[in-house]
């Protein structure tokens, strides 16, 4: 039995989150899983392993853009099914490979086809999917995103250490493949593909809306407002994630107390990613929005000002609840505001800004801490562009996507 169309959507959000998280192998946190040993295993010394994975990063950005048209002109289906298998090759090809030319191109492609390419057509499939409901189902997509990658990594950084980094690569390789014809035999592309319509029950309101397209955002101070704030976000999270350990270590705190922290913000996060989908069907997406860098705002501020056990837990619950927050509306703000017509490409272009962002932050902290001693300067400075983003998205003029006259 078909609960009016639902079914099959619920079960492209499950398929979506399970696609996000097979772009492990293109994060940051999952090459991390094997950075060491990957390093001992090609003779390569961290500068020259860093500043090969940030143009690779960089590079892989700009895969986003077409990858979001193609998603828009030819399905989720087959792209999704395409990047899957393009990635499976990649992460099976690096763990067998030997040579440093290996090493690089599977670290190009990892980043353009994980990072990038998949995180943009797993978006779009559940963007293109739901309509009134999209707030609540990027909630849900979210937390199921999250529960992924908890469950994910520990078990990835297990067989790292017990079987060496190229069965553990090798093993998330068959995975990332095993995932492709799972996706062609069961994935649709948008509800009108097997008759029936996105929301059944808002079909009147959204039939009668026209969808913006990708010039048309980009002209507005809408979607810049939004991508810079997701952007920054980006940036404060991936460099304080890379460096996390040495950031308390200079308060005084040891390797425990960090570990302590990425659990608390973790689980906070988690609550707050379907805290947020909740909180984006009833309230306005840009008080979220706004809501969400005031309290990444906040933690920055008091990251600095960080001398007991007791802040150190309040500056992790912080950075959790912000995350949860900005990533709930990331994922469902491009949706609501311009409709699902180009959706890819509007997406794709919000992603290549997030993913630069995130290049930029590990340097941006490194160059900070070379140059004066410490981090706390520039976590007041980011801490100051986030407050004012926050604000800008308080009262961001949102586009009008006009009525039109829909034929009985």
């Amino acid at each position: 039995m078909r609960l009016r169309g639902y079914y099959p959507g619920w079960w492209n959000l499950g398929m979506a989150a399970l696609a996000m998280v097979a772009t492990l192998p293109g994060r940051t946190q999952g090459l991390g899983l094997v950075t060491e040993p990957l390093l001992q295993d090609f003779g390569l010394d961290r500068v020259g392993y860093a500043t090969v994975n940030l143009w690779a990063t960089l590079a892989g950005a700009l895969l986003c853009l077409p990858v979001g048209g193609w998603v828009d002109r030819f399905g989720s289906r087959l792209v999704l099914t395409a990047v899957l298998i393009a990635l499976a090759a990649t992460v099976l090809g690096m763990s067998a490979g030997t040579g440093l030319a290996v090493l690089y191109g599977g670290i190009l492609f990892t980043r353009a086809l994980g990072q990038s390419a998949l995180s943009v057509v797993s978006l779009a499939l559940v963007g293109k999917w739901f309509s009134k409901r999209l707030n609540m189902a990027m909630g849900i997509y979210s937390l199921l995103v999250g529960m992924g990658f908890i469950t994910a990594f520990p078990l990835v950084g297990q067989a790292v250490l017990n079987q060496g980094w190229r069965f553990a690569w090798g093993a998330v390789g068959w995975g990332v493949l095993a995932l492709a014809p799972l996706v062609w035999l069961t994935v649709r592309n948008k509800p009108e593909e097997i008759g029936v319509e996105a929301d059944a029950a808002a079909v009147e309101v959204e039939a009668s809306l026209t969808d913006i397209g990708l010039a048309e955002a980009l002209r507005g101070s809408a979607f810049w407002i939004f991508a810079l704030s997701s952007a920054m976000f980006g940036l404060v999270y991936s460099g304080i994630s890379l460096f996390n350990q040495s950031i308390l270590e200079q308060r005084g705190f040891d390797a425990t107390v960090y570990h302590t922290v990425l659990v608390v913000s973790t689980l906070l996060g988690l609550v707050a990613n379907f805290a947020g989908g909740y909180l984006a069907s009833r309230w306005s997406i840009r008080r979220l929005m706004g809501l969400g860098m005031a309290v990444l705002a906040a933690a920055l501020i008091g990251l600095p000002l960080v001398r007991t056990y007791a802040h150190v837990m309040m500056y992790g619950a912080s950075m959790g609840i912000a995350g949860g927050v900005v990533t709930v509306v990331f994922f469902s703000v491009w949706g609501q505001t311009y409709g699902r017509r180009e959706l890819g490409r509007i997406q794709g272009c919000a992603q290549m800004m997030t993913v630069f962002a995130s290049a930029i932050g590990p340097l941006l902290l490194a160059e900070t801490l070379q140059r004066t001693g410490s981090y706390d300067g520039m976590f007041f400075g980011l801490a100051i562009v986030t407050l004012l983003l926050g604000l800008a998205c308080w009262h961001a003029p949102m586009p009008s996507r006009q009525l039109v006259e829909v034929l009985p």
